[in-house]
């Protein structure tokens, strides 16, 4: 095990952060908009979320990078300041974090598939290495692959970001087949941590797609499948249209009353995704 984590799991459960798309909305971003791009242009608006979480008791939080590869920054004109979007986001968090928590970078999905011929392995492998190598520069202390719906990009983003030395979390999205138990590609939760587990990640999870009920029984047959410490971040229910405005219904309160039977179930690392807030984290901390 990675020495980061095993000083992080001395203290188990650990604590995580909420989401950072709908906080950073709250702050003025528009939909359409690169969150990214406030790294560069309002980076006092990110640091102000990512400190909102280390002061509701986050041990870990991640960085405004979801959405930090070439291929998803060429979209908004950012493609040739990889590096330098990378790098302010992990400074950004590291600054937050002071010596209160640790920051695990955030790297999400390119958006591109493989099985349909968009992209060649070793295309998606060198994008994920530029992240990865300037979240590091940065002063990232992890890496989280997260809300990952093909096991194989999933795995490429993993052993590009192995390569910095930095422990690596991968979270993938189960939001798929009757039982919400398979990813959009038909992988199975079971699938996923073997494959994950032999590829090298220090930590296995799953976030976003759907409630925070949901992810009981993920991390029971995460806990089941292998030997690895077990990453959560479930939503805050899924989102509802209420007069042209993206509303989640579930309050704090409802969403922790599932802490314990998370910690129960096996899951190490417990935070929230899509529509939690630093009240949530409170809640959480709280019950926990």
């Amino acid at each position: 095990m990675h020495t980061t984590v095993e000083k992080l799991l001395n203290e188990r459960p650990v604590l995580i952060d909420g989401a950072w798309g709908t906080e950073l909305q709250k702050q003025g971003l528009k939909p359409g908009e690169s969150p990214e791009a406030l790294n560069l242009e309002k980076p006092e608006i990110v640091e102000a979320v990512a400190k909102a979480y280390v002061e509701a008791g986050s041990r870990i939080i991640i960085t405004n990078t979801f959405g930090g590869t070439s291929f998803t920054l060429q979209r908004h004109g950012l493609a040739d300041q990889v590096a330098e979007v990378n790098r302010l986001g992990a400074e950004i968090s590291k600054r937050a974090a002071g010596d209160q928590a640790l920051v695990f970078a955030s790297m999400g999905p390119t958006g591109k598939i493989l099985m349909m011929g968009d992209v060649e392995e070793d295309e998606l492998f060198a994008a994920f290495s530029e992240q990865a190598q300037a979240l590091a520069a940065g002063g990232a202390d992890g890496l989280v692959v997260e809300t990952m719906a093909d096991l194989e990009e999933a795995i490429l983003a993993l052993k590009a970001a192995k390569e910095t030395g930095l422990p690596v979390c991968v979270s993938m999205i189960y939001d798929s087949g009757a039982d919400l138990d398979r990813t959009m590609m038909g992988t199975t939760v079971e699938q996923a941590a073997e494959e994950l587990t032999a590829a090298g990640a220090d930590i296995i999870g799953s976030n976003c797609g759907q409630g925070i009920e949901g992810f009981v029984k993920l991390a029971a047959r995460m806990k089941a499948a292998t030997h690895l410490p077990i990453w959560i971040k479930g939503n805050a229910g899924l989102p509802q249209m209420v007069n042209g405005q993206t509303v989640y219904k579930t309050t704090a309160a409802d969403f922790a009353v599932y802490a314990t039977p998370l910690l129960d179930a096996g899951a190490d690392f417990i935070g929230g995704c899509c529509g939690t807030s630093p009240d949530f984290i409170r809640a959480l901390k709280a019950a926990l």
